[in-house]
C-alpha cells in the first residue's frame, strides 16, 4: 500500500485524506493514516494540491516535512500496537501518564525515534532497539 517511492507514498496520503473527506470506507491502515492527518490541521492545506507530492522540504530553511512527521506518528502507532521493540507499549503508557495526552506523548517519543534512525543511518547499521528503548525510558525519568 505504501509504495516503493516518495511520490507513491505521498499519493497514498492524498488518496486517504480525499477518501476520508468523501466519507468513503477506509481500511484499518487507511483509518490510522486518516487519524494522524486529522490530528494535524496545520498540514491539511498540503492536500489541497498535488504539488506537495513533488515538494521538497528543507530543514535548513525551517521547513517541516509533513509527510515525514506524520510517518513518524504512524511508525509509533505500529510499534505500540505490536509492542516492538518489546516493552515500548509499557513505556508509552508511562509517558502518556506523564505528558497527559497521546499526541504530545508521541511528539516526545518521535525525538528518540528520529535520533535512533539518524544514528543508524550515520553508522550504516540497523537501529538499536535497546538504545531506543533506553532513550524512551529516560524521558519518563526526567
Amino acid at each position: 500500500m505504501f509504495g516503493q517511492n516518495r511520490q507513491q507514498l505521498r499519493q497514498m496520503y492524498h488518496d486517504v485524506w480525499h477518501k476520508k473527506q468523501a466519507n468513503e470506507s477506509l481500511s484499518a491502515l487507511e483509518s490510522m493514516v486518516a487519524q494522524v492527518i486529522s490530528e494535524h490541521p496545520e498540514y491539511h492545506k498540503v492536500f489541497n494540491s498535488d504539488a506537495s507530492i513533488e515538494q521538497e522540504y528543507f530543514v535548513e530553511d525551517g521547513q517541516t516535512n509533513p509527510f515525514l512527521h506524520m510517518g513518524l506518528h504512524i511508525s509509533l502507532h505500529e510499534q505500540i500496537s505490536t509492542d516492538r521493540p518489546a516493552g515500548i507499549r509499557d513505556v508509552y503508557q508511562q509517558l502518556q501518564a506523564k505528558f497527559g495526552n497521546a499526541h504530545d506523548t508521541e511528539h516526545q517519543m518521535m525525538e528518540c525515534l528520529t535520533e535512533s534512525l539518524w544514528l543508524a543511518q550515520r553508522n550504516n547499521q540497523a537501529p538499536s532497539e535497546s538504545a531506543y528503548l533506553a532513550a524512551l525510558q529516560q524521558l519518563s525519568e526526567k
